[in-house]
């Protein structure tokens, strides 16, 4: 047996939590920064709305992060990349650069990055599960599950490109109103508490008792 494999898998669920921890406190500090910097949250008004829905959004995306890891790190057992241990890095600059493009008035910039916060999301559990798969430990969580091919993430790949697209919209347009400018910013928000509701499916399936 190779100790150094057997500690990697046995710390670094603590280490990755407690990386990523670090990295949603300072993600919820600037997004509370934020709400402080919008003079205008409070008014009677849709921007305000719109405003509101972006906060939302952007609190969802530092919860189904920290939900994605967490759930992973306590179901799975795998040998850790470098890359696993960057990762954590590099969600959280995306993180922080989503929370100060908040802007009810021009949202493109904040599409773009919540597209790529849906990659990142689909890429780290991807990644995960490719992992987890190859190493002994996992098998009872595997049996009976194929591979994921590419045809699998057909859904995935199409709310990115939309997000994608709507991003370029905004980035290429003038003078929309504001319901307009609401409608991208609420089906994120249900987008975004849709995956929270499937990691809360999937947990129940993995903790599940099996059956006699």
């Amino acid at each position: 047996m190779n100790l150094i494999r057997q500690r990697a898998k046995d710390n670094f669920p603590t280490v990755l939590l407690s990386i990523l921890g670090i990295m949603q406190a300072l993600a919820l500090e600037i997004l509370w920064s934020k709400i402080q910097e919008i003079d205008y949250l409070f008014d009677f008004s849709m921007v305000s709305v719109i405003a509101w829905g972006q906060i939302v959004a952007t609190f969802l995306v530092v919860v189904i992060v920290w939900v994605i890891y967490s759930s992973s790190a306590m179901r799975l057992r795998w040998v850790p990349s470098t890359i696993d241990s960057v990762f954590p890095f590099l969600v959280g600059l995306l993180e922080f650069t989503v929370i100060e493009n908040i802007d009810p008035y021009n949202p493109s910039i904040w599409l773009m990055l919540i597209a790529l916060v849906f990659v990142s999301m689909y890429w780290v559990s991807h990644s995960i599960m490719r992992s987890a798969r190859r190493d002994p430990d996992n098998t009872f969580f595997f049996k009976g599950v194929l591979p994921a091919k590419l045809s699998d993430f057909r859904k995935e790949s199409t709310i990115v490109i939309t997000l994608a697209l709507t991003s370029c919209y905004f980035l290429l347009s003038s003078n929309n109103s504001e319901l307009i400018l609401f409608i991208p910013i609420f089906a994120v928000n249900v987008l975004l508490l849709f995956e929270l509701y499937r990691a809360e499916i999937y947990w129940a399936r993995s903790t599940a008792e099996e059956k006699p």
